[in-house]
């Protein structure tokens, strides 16, 4: 049974994070310097949401 649902989202990604936080999903924390694109750094924050049992 699936308990939990996890994501990764660029911190810079605003609509995608407030969408996610509308569907009950919250940052649990910080992945620094996760994404190397084109010469930039990018972070990443860790989502997640619990499913009800």
């Amino acid at each position: 049974m699936i308990t939990r649902l996890e994501l990764h989202v660029v911190t810079a990604n605003e609509p995608a994070i407030k969408l996610y936080n509308q569907r009950g999903f919250e940052i649990e924390g910080t992945i620094r310097n996760s994404l190397y694109i084109d010469g930039h750094y990018y972070d990443e924050y860790i989502m997640a949401k619990q499913l009800k049992q």
